[in-house]
């Protein structure tokens, strides 16, 4: 059943029925969520280094998904040298445009990226052979030689490593993006920003790095980068010092020296301890056209014009019923969460997501808000004559928030906006659930 005041709907729900409290494997916490280019295969990746994929179910009505495939990306290692255990968390997935029958993705962990071939594989067995009649040689030789006959036994979905991409970060990778141009991706980890041709793993090209001669004066990282989604020149990448900073690959072959810094000057007497924590960008996004961007950092959503780089156009206030919770917030580490954002495929609407499994969408004017939660209410919810009840109640304003009753250990970080159509995918801790309007 729809929600009357603005068409939001629960459609599905992937992922185990237990509370938060009760998972005992953070191995199948969901760390990244991506919808392809079509919008009929959905990706997630988890903390267990596996991958699972979605396909879309046209046999039912609606936006709905069922199982396509699950493979192991990537495995824990240990760096030997720096004695330093690697996790096998997977930190984000890039679907490659189709081109033929199998589909390709890179998936990335702290330090290895790795470009995964999904097909359809036939498995055949032998049908018919000199021995297959119950004739047995005479003598030990066979009367007639006959070729053996291999018939379709089944089809699987396998997944192989075309090309992997090791050795070129020092630190984590947060970000890898794939250009317009279909040949090339950038990888950023936290100093460092590398370019890579897909069909060559041995050799990157390092075309951002701020990392200083003296480790002792760092003052910035880098926190995400995406490439334009149109002018395969153009990328950008934000930093924990809240801007972003847009740099033109024909410019020189080192980017250091940016196009446009995206930057709104603090206001001094808002400055406290925590400013530098809570103006960190943990996210940002083009809009399908490119023509704006959207970041997001703790407190705040922040929409800007490419073209207009001294202020954004827009400041939509996701947490700030959490601002005097700060103190509380830094001794339980919830103040480096690092919160994901995205624009829906028409670029009119954002989202992104809070704490409680709470998530907001909003259309590019800032004009409309509309809070949507994520809650295993879906599995005790008994099926009606029509659809799953709504997931939540009334539509609960910030304002009236009660901050005292949050759970911060329930928490949406990670969601995709369906390329053509407004429907979403939320990674709720470790289940994957499927919202779609119905207007």
């Amino acid at each position: 059943m729809a929600d009357s005041e603005n068409g939001w709907k629960f459609a599905q729900c992937f992922g185990d029925k237990g509370e938060v409290d009760e998972i005992t494997e953070a191995a199948d916490i969901i760390s990244t969520v991506e919808f392809d280019h079509t919008g009929d295969y959905l990706a997630t990746g988890d903390k267990g280094g596996r991958v699972v994929l979605f396909e879309r179910n046209d046999s039912k009505r609606g936006c709905e998904y069922k199982f396509y495939t699950e493979f192991q990306s990537h495995e824990p290692e240990f760096d030997y040298l720096k004695s330093l255990e690697i996790e096998e968390k997977i930190n984000k997935i890039k679907w490659c445009k189709r081109q033929n029958a199998a589909q390709f993705l890179l998936s990335t962990n702290d330090k290895t990226i790795k470009l995964w071939k999904v097909f359809e594989k036939s498995l055949k067995v032998v049908a018919e052979n000199n021995l297959s009649d119950g004739m047995r040689p005479q003598n030990g030789r066979v009367q007639s030689l006959k070729l053996p006959k291999l018939t379709h036994h089944d089809t699987i979905i396998a997944a192989v490593p075309r090309k992997v991409y090791a050795n070129a970060h020092a630190y984590h990778i947060n970000s890898i993006s794939i250009n317009s141009d279909g040949e090339t991706y950038i990888s950023a980890d936290d100093l460092r920003i590398n370019l890579w041709n897909l069909n060559i793993s041995d050799q990157s090209f390092n075309i951002v790095d701020i990392k200083p001669v003296n480790m002792e004066e760092l003052t910035e990282v880098i926190t995400a980068a995406e490439f334009h989604p149109i002018h395969c020149n153009l990328f950008m990448y934000s930093s924990s010092k809240g801007t972003i900073k847009l740099s033109d690959m024909r410019a020189a072959a080192l980017c250091d020296n940016h196009a446009k810094l995206f930057e709104e000057q603090e206001d001094p007497a808002n400055r406290s301890f925590f400013s530098e924590i809570i103006s960190s960008i943990s996210d940002v996004k083009f809009s399908k056209d490119g023509r704006y961007i959207l970041s997001r950092d703790y407190l705040t959503l922040k929409i800007w014009d490419i073209n207009m780089d001294n202020r954004p156009l827009k400041t939509i206030n996701i947490h700030d019923h959490l601002r005097n919770k700060l103190c509380d917030l830094y001794e339980n580490d919830c103040i480096f969460d690092k919160f994901e954002c995205t624009f829906s495929g028409d670029g009119q609407n954002v989202l992104t997501g809070s704490y409680n499994n709470y998530f907001y969408i909003y259309d590019r004017e800032g004009l409309s808000d509309i809070s949507l939660q994520a809650d295993k209410i879906a599995f005790k919810t008994k099926r009606g004559s029509v659809k799953h009840r709504m997931l939540r109640g009334k539509n609960v304003k910030k304002e009236e928030i009660n901050v005292d009753t949050i759970d911060f250990n329930k928490k949406i970080l990670h969601a995709s906006w369906h390329p053509n159509e407004n429907s979403i995918a939320i990674a709720a801790t470790n289940n994957l659930f499927i919202f779609t309007c119905v207007y």
